[in-house]
């Protein structure tokens, strides 16, 4: 597991660096400078969500629909949800990816023919905070598998999960060295001063730990490696609705 450190120490380790007497606790200090850092801390750790999709904080929605039940074919996303990683959206049941996301002129297209009963396989689109499925009601019985990034970049001393931070020993589960240093940048922000250094060193782990978070793939400039086909005329819906 990657290293994570508690919002104790990321608070103090920054505060080091603006030159800040570390304090024992710093959620409880009547100290303005850590008052502002532990407000500020949750600001950066809600927007490094969504700077880039964090492997850390990938999560899996799987669910089976039930046509007679979910008639409508609408869900209630995940309390952590964040934000869908694209193109990770599959039917389990039918070894086929779920179409989508759709767009609303595609769904009203889809609504206004009427080819419920000619669409074979899943679709979605996400509306209003929900996961709407299409056909309506939806296939019966087919196990949809999702994945998302989640929005809880932290976790109490317990363990759950949790978008923010109110005690010292709440655990950031991002890479604590980057959220130390965009900490640093929106303290010097927030003061006026000069971040022009800071934001630099900033932008340098950034760059660096998103470009390695997750590794990549070999490319291969001859054409001649063979691979798996994830997608292909074996696994591809029988229709191009929604496509």
């Amino acid at each position: 597991m990657a290293r994570q450190e508690t919002a104790k120490t990321i608070i103090n380790r920054a505060a080091a660096e603006l030159a800040i007497t570390a304090s024992a606790d710093p959620y409880s200090s009547t100290d303005e400078m850590f008052t502002q850092l532990t407000s500020l801390l949750n600001t950066a750790g809600q927007e490094l969500v969504e700077l880039h999709p964090w492997q850390v904080l990938r999560e899996e929605w799987e669910f089976t629909t039930d046509a007679v039940a979910d008639i409508t074919g609408i869900y209630d996303l995940p309390t952590d949800f964040g934000y869908m990683i694209d193109q990770a959206a599959w039917d389990k049941t039918n070894n086929v990816p779920i179409g989508g996301p759709l767009s609303g002129q595609v769904w009203s297209y889809l609504e206004g023919r009427g080819l419920t009963t000619s669409t074979i396989y899943a679709s979605f689109r996400l509306a209003e905070n929900k996961l709407e499925i299409y056909p309506q009601p939806p296939p019966d019985a087919i196990t949809l598998r999702f994945e998302y990034i989640s929005r809880n970049w932290a976790e109490d001393s317990g363990g759950t999960g949790k978008d923010w931070t109110d005690a010292q020993s709440d655990v950031v589960r991002l890479d604590p060295l980057l959220v130390q240093k965009f900490l640093k940048v929106k303290f010097l922000d927030s003061k006026g001063m000069d971040a022009s250094a800071a934001r630099m060193d900033f932008e340098n782990i950034f760059n660096s730990r998103s470009g390695k978070d997750e590794g990549s793939d070999i490319l291969n400039a001859s054409g001649g490696r063979n691979g798996p086909h994830y997608l292909g005329w074996r696994n591809m819906p029988e229709t191009n609705y929604g496509s």
